[in-house]
């Protein structure tokens, strides 16, 4: 763990534009890769007659081992610039990329936009840009890669460039925020270090870009936040929820309330890394236990929150949504899976209230019948059993959730309003 302060990385794009080989450079670069992975890296590259350990064959196998999801674990997802230390959010190219984006264990500071050189905008380029305007990420870096398979072309560049402009215009995002840079994760150019195949670019490379990022205040001033992710009978101590503070602080002594289950009690210890600690802060995943709580009070997808300022819980709630995609077209009444934080719940959309174009974000339609995938909305919804869920205006942390049905994420919200059961 680095003294230094913390980031929530995501890298987003289209799956074949290179994320997984910026992830492996990045880590490479960083010396985040331990060396056993790159000797034995090295060595395979010798066998087949690659030597000279070429950096791409490495990073093939590391792409291709982080999509297999093996050898390198989420501990080897961290590296340091001179300022900060990052944890890159989630696998590239895993299915539930979306999901896991929105729900909790990787809400994303900031992000890192993949767009390759030769192919421009694609269509999850669209819907992860979408996104990460939805989940609130203020800071895009835009990596034009792949810029050696368009021998480094200035005008490829700025086409480019051009397109993805217009989209960020399209979801509101403000172009000022975000800073374009010309890559090869594959052959290194303006990664780690400047590249002279672009002597027409003058601006920093990637890892000057992320160390320039503005640092993130930890929301230590909100109300505790703490969704339960599981609950533990430990022998000698008894019942112990276990999940990750997203907002305020939990002290030892601190009287706690869990929703929606409505039960409470006194917080007698709290433990970090197997050791017992006086307090927690955001982004510490801890284990705590509970004066008079039993392993049957309480369970996955609970909030734990201040006694009296305790978590809201949902009879419905408005929130805006932005539709990804579905098979055909959303109307009252659809009863998909909500994800938000730790819970699942399925909900009732009743109400489609507006239709909002999202290019403009202006209201385009009262009322309308239906949305369908590309449209953005103001929907009311019911929660089919309690859920605790906070407006976004106010807890952000707990305040967006995704929308999965038959197998994918359908759509991404956050909540803007919360009408209390």
């Amino acid at each position: 763990m680095s003294d230094k302060p913390h980031q929530n990385l995501a890298i987003i794009g289209h799956v074949d534009h290179g994320k997984s080989t910026l992830v492996g450079r990045l880590l490479y670069e960083t010396g985040s890769v331990p060396e056993h992975v790159i000797e034995q890296h090295r060595e395979e590259a010798e066998e087949k007659g690659k030597g000279g350990f070429e950096f791409a064959y490495v990073m093939d196998n590391l792409a291709e081992e982080r999509e297999r999801g093996v050898t390198i674990d989420i501990a080897h997802q961290e590296f340091d610039t001179d300022d900060f230390y990052f944890t890159i959010v989630d696998c590239p190219g895993h299915r539930d990329f979306v999901k896991n984006m929105i729900t909790g264990a990787s809400q994303a500071d900031n992000a890192v936009l993949v767009v390759a050189a030769d192919d421009g905008v694609a269509p999850q380029t669209r819907e992860h840009v979408f996104l990460a305007r939805t989940l609130g990420i203020n800071e895009l870096i835009i990596g034009i890669n792949k810029m050696d398979i368009v021998d480094y072309s200035e005008s490829d560049y700025n086409q480019v460039v051009s397109e993805v402009n217009d989209l960020l215009k399209q979801v509101q995002f403000n172009p000022d925020d975000a800073k374009f840079i010309p890559i090869s994760a594959f052959e290194g150019d303006n990664v780690a270090e400047s590249s002279s195949n672009t002597d027409w670019y003058d601006g920093p490379n990637l890892l000057e870009a992320l160390n320039n990022l503005p640092e993130v205040e930890p929301p230590t001033d909100a109300p505790l936040r703490l969704p339960i992710q599981d609950v533990y009978t430990i022998s000698g101590i008894g019942t112990v929820p276990v999940g990750r503070v997203e907002t305020g602080i939990m002290e030892t002594g601190n009287t706690v309330s869990f929703q929606p289950s409505d039960v409470g009690g006194e917080v007698k210890t709290v433990e970090m890394h197997h050791e017992e600690v006086p307090r927690a802060e955001p982004g510490d995943n801890v284990g705590f236990n509970v004066r008079g709580i039993g392993k049957d009070d309480i369970r996955r997808g609970d909030v734990c929150g201040p006694a009296d300022d305790p978590p809201s819980v949902a009879e419905t709630f408005q929130a805006q949504i932005v539709v990804m995609q579905h098979p055909s077209v959303i109307t009252a009444g659809y009863t998909p899976v909500f994800h938000a934080h730790t819970s699942q719940v399925a909900c009732t959309v009743e109400s489609i209230d507006q239709k909002i174009d999202p290019s403009s974000g202006e209201i385009a339609d009262e009322d309308p019948d239906f949305i369908k995938s590309g449209d953005a909305a103001v929907v009311t919804v019911r929660p089919q059993k309690p859920l605790s869920i906070e407006p976004s205006g106010e807890i952000p942390e707990l305040g967006s959730f995704a929308i999965r049905d038959m197998g994918q994420t359908i759509a991404a919200g956050k909540v803007l309003s919360v009408d209390e059961r």
